[in-house]
Protein backbone atom coordinates (compact mmCIF):
# COMPACT_ATOMS: atom_id res chain seq x y z
CA UNK A 1 0.00 0.00 0.00
CA UNK A 2 2.75 2.43 -0.58
CA UNK A 3 1.90 5.91 -1.62
CA UNK A 4 -1.67 4.78 -0.95
CA UNK A 5 -2.66 8.85 -0.82
CA UNK A 6 -0.64 9.48 -4.22
CA UNK A 7 0.54 12.80 -2.78
CA UNK A 8 4.37 11.84 -3.48
CA UNK A 9 5.78 14.67 -5.78
CA UNK A 10 2.27 16.12 -5.25
CA UNK A 11 2.59 20.40 -5.53
CA UNK A 12 1.06 22.01 -2.75
CA UNK A 13 -0.28 25.64 -1.33
CA UNK A 14 -0.96 26.49 2.34
CA UNK A 15 -2.17 29.49 2.65
CA UNK A 16 -2.26 29.86 6.14
CA UNK A 17 1.08 29.15 8.40
CA UNK A 18 -1.46 29.12 11.63
CA UNK A 19 -2.49 25.76 13.90
CA UNK A 20 -3.96 24.08 10.69
CA UNK A 21 -1.47 25.00 8.42
CA UNK A 22 1.42 24.61 10.39
CA UNK A 23 -0.29 20.44 11.01
CA UNK A 24 -0.59 19.89 7.98
CA UNK A 25 1.96 21.05 6.05
CA UNK A 26 4.27 18.72 8.14
CA UNK A 27 1.41 15.78 7.13
CA UNK A 28 1.62 16.58 3.22
CA UNK A 29 5.61 16.77 3.86
CA UNK A 30 5.57 13.33 5.26
CA UNK A 31 3.49 12.13 2.73
CA UNK A 32 6.08 12.93 0.16
CA UNK A 33 4.28 16.17 -1.28
CA UNK A 34 5.99 19.38 -2.16
CA UNK A 35 4.50 22.14 -0.12
CA UNK A 36 4.64 25.75 -0.24
CA UNK A 37 3.52 27.64 3.09
CA UNK A 38 2.21 31.22 2.77
CA UNK A 39 1.09 33.90 5.30
CA UNK A 40 1.54 37.47 5.77
CA UNK A 41 3.52 36.81 9.10
CA UNK A 42 6.89 36.20 8.03
CA UNK A 43 8.07 34.74 11.41
CA UNK A 44 5.72 32.23 11.11
CA UNK A 45 7.20 30.67 8.39
CA UNK A 46 11.06 30.58 9.64
CA UNK A 47 10.69 26.80 10.04
CA UNK A 48 9.09 26.17 6.38
CA UNK A 49 11.94 25.29 3.28
CA UNK A 50 9.00 27.09 0.93
CA UNK A 51 7.62 29.79 3.17
CA UNK A 52 5.91 32.56 0.93
CA UNK A 53 5.22 36.03 2.90
CA UNK A 54 1.58 36.90 1.13
CA UNK A 55 -1.08 39.45 1.69
CA UNK A 56 -4.21 37.60 1.64
CA UNK A 57 -6.57 40.34 1.63
CA UNK A 58 -5.83 41.65 -1.55
CA UNK A 59 -6.51 40.18 -5.00
CA UNK A 60 -3.01 40.79 -5.97
CA UNK A 61 -1.17 38.68 -3.17
CA UNK A 62 -3.57 35.77 -4.04
CA UNK A 63 -2.58 36.43 -7.46
CA UNK A 64 0.91 36.45 -6.70
CA UNK A 65 0.85 33.18 -4.21
CA UNK A 66 -0.36 30.92 -6.48
CA UNK A 67 2.03 32.21 -8.90
CA UNK A 68 4.68 32.22 -6.57
CA UNK A 69 3.97 28.69 -5.80
CA UNK A 70 3.71 27.38 -9.60
CA UNK A 71 7.18 29.04 -10.09
CA UNK A 72 8.82 27.46 -6.98
CA UNK A 73 7.18 24.01 -7.81
CA UNK A 74 6.59 23.75 -11.21
CA UNK A 75 2.96 23.86 -11.34
CA UNK A 76 0.01 23.74 -8.33
CA UNK A 77 -2.00 20.36 -7.61
CA UNK A 78 -3.28 21.02 -4.47
CA UNK A 79 -4.56 23.98 -2.53
CA UNK A 80 -5.35 23.96 0.97
CA UNK A 81 -7.11 27.14 2.53
CA UNK A 82 -6.63 27.83 6.14
CA UNK A 83 -6.53 31.61 6.16
CA UNK A 84 -8.81 33.04 9.20
CA UNK A 85 -10.15 35.97 11.83
CA UNK A 86 -12.73 36.34 14.13
CA UNK A 87 -14.16 38.97 16.52
CA UNK A 88 -16.40 37.58 18.72
CA UNK A 89 -18.80 40.64 19.22
CA UNK A 90 -23.10 40.88 18.90
CA UNK A 91 -24.39 42.38 15.65
CA UNK A 92 -25.48 45.36 17.36
CA UNK A 93 -21.56 46.04 18.16
CA UNK A 94 -19.70 45.15 15.05
CA UNK A 95 -18.55 47.69 13.36
CA UNK A 96 -18.70 48.35 9.58
CA UNK A 97 -15.21 47.95 9.31
CA UNK A 98 -14.60 44.82 11.06
CA UNK A 99 -17.94 42.89 9.13
CA UNK A 100 -15.87 43.84 6.12
CA UNK A 101 -11.88 42.81 7.27
CA UNK A 102 -13.60 39.53 8.23
CA UNK A 103 -15.08 38.85 4.42
CA UNK A 104 -12.27 40.05 2.98
CA UNK A 105 -9.84 37.83 4.99
CA UNK A 106 -12.36 34.81 5.32
CA UNK A 107 -14.42 34.42 2.07
CA UNK A 108 -12.82 36.72 -0.72
CA UNK A 109 -9.03 35.24 0.16
CA UNK A 110 -10.74 31.31 -0.55
CA UNK A 111 -12.42 33.04 -3.50
CA UNK A 112 -9.59 34.60 -5.47
CA UNK A 113 -6.44 31.88 -4.22
CA UNK A 114 -9.39 29.16 -5.48
CA UNK A 115 -9.84 31.42 -8.82
CA UNK A 116 -6.64 31.74 -9.16
CA UNK A 117 -5.35 27.94 -9.04
CA UNK A 118 -8.38 26.77 -10.20
CA UNK A 119 -7.13 28.31 -13.83
CA UNK A 120 -3.86 25.86 -13.47
CA UNK A 121 -5.64 23.13 -12.14
CA UNK A 122 -8.35 22.84 -14.84
CA UNK A 123 -6.00 23.71 -16.94
CA UNK A 124 -3.90 20.62 -16.04
CA UNK A 125 -6.89 18.17 -15.81
CA UNK A 126 -6.26 17.64 -11.77
CA UNK A 127 -6.84 19.43 -9.03
CA UNK A 128 -7.59 19.26 -5.14
CA UNK A 129 -8.96 22.49 -3.27
CA UNK A 130 -9.60 21.98 0.22
CA UNK A 131 -11.06 24.99 2.61
CA UNK A 132 -11.00 25.71 6.29
CA UNK A 133 -14.85 26.01 7.07
CA UNK A 134 -16.34 26.03 10.70
CA UNK A 135 -19.60 24.14 12.54
CA UNK A 136 -20.34 28.14 12.69
CA UNK A 137 -21.23 27.89 8.70
CA UNK A 138 -24.45 25.86 9.95
CA UNK A 139 -24.71 26.59 13.54
CA UNK A 140 -26.11 30.16 15.26
CA UNK A 141 -23.43 30.53 17.08
CA UNK A 142 -24.20 34.18 19.04
CA UNK A 143 -21.85 36.80 18.46
CA UNK A 144 -19.95 35.16 15.47
CA UNK A 145 -22.07 37.02 12.84
CA UNK A 146 -19.35 38.28 10.03
CA UNK A 147 -17.01 34.96 10.99
CA UNK A 148 -20.05 32.28 10.32
CA UNK A 149 -21.66 34.28 7.14
CA UNK A 150 -17.88 34.02 6.25
CA UNK A 151 -17.81 30.07 6.72
CA UNK A 152 -21.63 29.56 5.17
CA UNK A 153 -20.15 31.46 2.09
CA UNK A 154 -17.24 29.34 1.93
CA UNK A 155 -19.40 25.99 1.94
CA UNK A 156 -21.37 27.53 -1.00
CA UNK A 157 -18.73 28.69 -3.00
CA UNK A 158 -16.88 25.80 -2.58
CA UNK A 159 -19.73 24.01 -4.17
CA UNK A 160 -20.05 26.03 -6.77
CA UNK A 161 -16.33 25.80 -7.69
CA UNK A 162 -17.03 22.09 -7.04
CA UNK A 163 -20.36 21.93 -10.13
CA UNK A 164 -18.16 24.06 -12.47
CA UNK A 165 -14.91 21.94 -12.48
CA UNK A 166 -16.14 18.61 -11.86
CA UNK A 167 -15.34 17.46 -15.37
CA UNK A 168 -11.99 19.20 -15.64
CA UNK A 169 -10.81 16.49 -12.80
CA UNK A 170 -10.52 19.60 -10.15
CA UNK A 171 -12.37 18.44 -6.88
CA UNK A 172 -13.14 21.18 -4.62
CA UNK A 173 -14.22 20.26 -0.97
CA UNK A 174 -13.86 21.85 2.81
CA UNK A 175 -13.38 20.71 6.45
CA UNK A 176 -15.78 22.66 9.01
CA UNK A 177 -14.06 21.54 12.28
CA UNK A 178 -15.66 22.23 15.76
CA UNK A 179 -14.11 23.18 19.01
CA UNK A 180 -10.60 23.15 18.19
CA UNK A 181 -7.44 24.21 20.04
CA UNK A 182 -5.82 26.98 17.47
CA UNK A 183 -4.18 30.22 17.83
CA UNK A 184 -7.52 31.62 16.65
CA UNK A 185 -9.44 30.52 19.44
CA UNK A 186 -6.69 29.65 22.53
CA UNK A 187 -7.55 33.09 23.88
CA UNK A 188 -10.77 32.83 24.03
CA UNK A 189 -10.86 29.06 25.08
CA UNK A 190 -8.19 30.06 28.38
CA UNK A 191 -11.09 32.34 29.52
CA UNK A 192 -12.45 30.98 32.98
CA UNK A 193 -15.07 28.38 32.51
CA UNK A 194 -15.30 28.81 28.64
CA UNK A 195 -13.11 25.41 27.80
CA UNK A 196 -15.26 23.77 30.16
CA UNK A 197 -18.63 24.94 28.32
CA UNK A 198 -17.52 23.76 25.56
CA UNK A 199 -16.42 20.04 26.02
CA UNK A 200 -19.87 19.79 27.29
CA UNK A 201 -21.25 20.68 24.03
CA UNK A 202 -19.39 17.88 22.09
CA UNK A 203 -20.42 14.25 22.49
CA UNK A 204 -17.05 12.79 22.03
CA UNK A 205 -16.37 14.77 25.36
CA UNK A 206 -13.13 16.47 24.28
CA UNK A 207 -11.98 19.69 22.15
CA UNK A 208 -10.95 18.89 18.74
CA UNK A 209 -6.44 19.28 17.95
CA UNK A 210 -5.08 20.45 14.92
CA UNK A 211 -3.99 16.57 14.45
CA UNK A 212 -7.14 15.76 14.15
CA UNK A 213 -8.05 17.28 10.98
CA UNK A 214 -4.22 16.39 8.84
CA UNK A 215 -5.81 12.79 8.20
CA UNK A 216 -9.39 14.59 7.12
CA UNK A 217 -7.64 17.30 4.93
CA UNK A 218 -4.66 14.60 3.33
CA UNK A 219 -7.87 12.14 2.49
CA UNK A 220 -9.53 15.23 0.18
CA UNK A 221 -6.19 15.69 -1.26
CA UNK A 222 -5.53 12.43 -2.28
CA UNK A 223 -6.00 10.24 -5.20
CA UNK A 224 -8.76 7.96 -3.18
CA UNK A 225 -10.93 11.12 -2.89
CA UNK A 226 -11.10 11.51 -6.45
CA UNK A 227 -14.86 10.95 -6.65
CA UNK A 228 -15.59 13.21 -3.56
CA UNK A 229 -16.56 16.71 -4.49
CA UNK A 230 -18.65 19.69 -3.35
CA UNK A 231 -18.26 18.03 0.22
CA UNK A 232 -18.24 20.03 4.06
CA UNK A 233 -16.54 17.09 5.90
CA UNK A 234 -17.43 18.00 9.49
CA UNK A 235 -15.09 17.29 12.02
CA UNK A 236 -16.37 17.77 15.64
CA UNK A 237 -16.94 14.85 17.44
CA UNK A 238 -20.54 15.44 16.91
CA UNK A 239 -21.23 18.65 17.77
CA UNK A 240 -23.46 19.38 14.96
CA UNK A 241 -25.86 16.29 16.36
CA UNK A 242 -27.04 18.27 19.40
Amino acid sequence: MENWLGLTDRRVLIAGAGGIGEACAAAFTAAGARVVVADIDESRLTAHENGLTADFSTAEGCENAVQATVEVLGGIDILLHAVGMNQRVPVLDTADEDWQRTLDINLSSAFRLGKAAGKHMVSAGWGRQIYCSSVSGLLAHPDHAPYAASKGGINQMMRVMAREWASSGVTVNAIAPGYTETDLTRTHLDKPGVREHYTSLVPAGRLGSVDDLTGPVLFLASEQASFVTGHVLYVDGGRTLV
